[in-house]
């Protein structure tokens, strides 16, 4: 893929930024009502809590993991840091794409069925939507570390291509080959 310009790239970042960290807030916000839901000893309490956690569920989950995975694929691929040149890009996005595929068919969902529960009145507490977020929320600050950080180095793949591009550098600089030593007599 070619590179990204400089304004699109800093757009592409703020907007991957903006719903990754949403993505977390969202997180944080089911991990609140689901503890809510768990320790209250209101039926009512329970059945509420549930029934927002529907909402974020339906309306932000899923919007948000799907665009924190295509803004950071666009940014990896757009910029020289590469898919599969830095392990930490790697993992990222394979973690990111196992927390959209978990939010998918785990997490949501557990919480329509505990709001159906809560719709008819008999919500029964579940430590399955303190974990769940718990877990994610854990997994999203640690997707955020690493993102600061820049861990591990080069993959494989990544190592090979920077001597390549120094095996090229240097023929272009050595006399007598390519443009450089072109036309000296």
């Amino acid at each position: 893929m070619q590179q990204l310009n400089r304004p699109v790239r800093r757009a592409l970042l703020v907007l991957h930024v903006a719903v990754s960290v949403s993505w977390l807030g969202v997180t944080l916000g089911l991990l609140a009502l689901g503890i809510t839901g768990w320790t209250t000893h209101s039926a009512e309490m329970t059945a509420v809590a549930y029934r927002a956690m529907k909402v974020f569920g339906d309306w932000l989950v899923l919007p948000l993991a799907l665009s924190a995975l295509v803004t950071g694929l666009l940014l990896s691929l757009g910029t020289p840091w590469g898919l599969a040149r830095h392990r930490w890009v790697y993992l990222k996005f394979w973690l990111t794409l196992v927390a959209l595929l978990l939010s998918v068919f785990s997490l949501r969902p557990g919480i329509d069925h505990l709001a159906a529960e809560a719709t008819t009145g008999t919500p029964a507490p579940d430590i399955g939507l303190v974990a769940a977020p718990a877990v994610a929320s854990a997994l999203y600050f640690f997707l955020t570390t690493i993102s600061v950080l820049k861990p591990w180095g080069l993959t494989r793949r990544g190592r090979r291509l920077r001597e390549d591009r120094a095996a090229e550098a240097r023929a272009r600089r050595l006399p007598g080959s390519g443009r450089a030593g072109a036309g000296v007599s």
